[in-house]
């Protein structure tokens, strides 16, 4: 725990353990509803007016009685599962809050992995020499590095030649083997 609380922000912590009260596992033994409004009033405030937190509390008050002893939800382990079998059962069409919040906790990880992985990018490429880059140039240059399994797909030699077809310039550019003459 120690190790978790030096690498996570306090708010870091507030936002799993407050996610972790809509996990399906063990018979929904985390479900706790105080928390699941706590989650969506405090980390999701724009997804969610005040009157639909009040509208979420009644449903997941319905939702503690239907869902858990329900025998299709049974052996529910992932909040993937669960936000599929809602679905599955169209037991969305009455809990549209709950799988709303279920959807935005899911989108967590991938957006906190994309957010690290393009600072991890900027740091890369914005080094203490390159560090007057201009912004626009710098976003253009993180955009190849983070899609660069996109990118290295591309022929820069293809790239080289439609730029010379386009027309003249103002200095000539002329292909030489493995070369770009001036």
């Amino acid at each position: 725990m120690v190790e978790l609380d030096d690498r996570f922000p306090e708010q870091t912590m507030e936002l799993l353990i407050l996610s972790s009260s809509l996990d399906p596992s063990d018979s929904f033994k985390s479900f706790h509803i105080d928390n699941i409004c706590n989650l969506a009033e405090k980390f999701y405030p724009q997804d969610f007016s005040g009157s639909e937190i009040g509208t979420l509390r009644r449903q997941l008050e319905h939702y503690e009685l239907d869902v858990p002893n329900d025998s299709e939800f049974q052996n529910i382990s992932s909040l993937s599962e669960l936000c599929r079998r809602l679905f599955e059962t169209k037991r969305l069409e009455h809990f549209h809050l709950i799988d709303r919040l279920i959807r935005l906790v899911l989108t967590l990880p991938v957006s906190t992995a994309t957010t690290e992985r393009a600072f991890s990018a900027m740091k890369l490429i914005k080094t203490a020499l390159r560090n007057k880059m201009e912004d626009e140039f710098l976003a253009s240059c993180m955009v190849i590095y983070i899609e660069r399994e996109f990118s290295d797909t591309i022929d820069p030699d293809m790239i080289i030649d439609e730029f010379c077809d386009v027309g003249p310039r103002r200095v000539s550019l002329k292909r030489n083997s493995d070369a770009l003459v001036l």
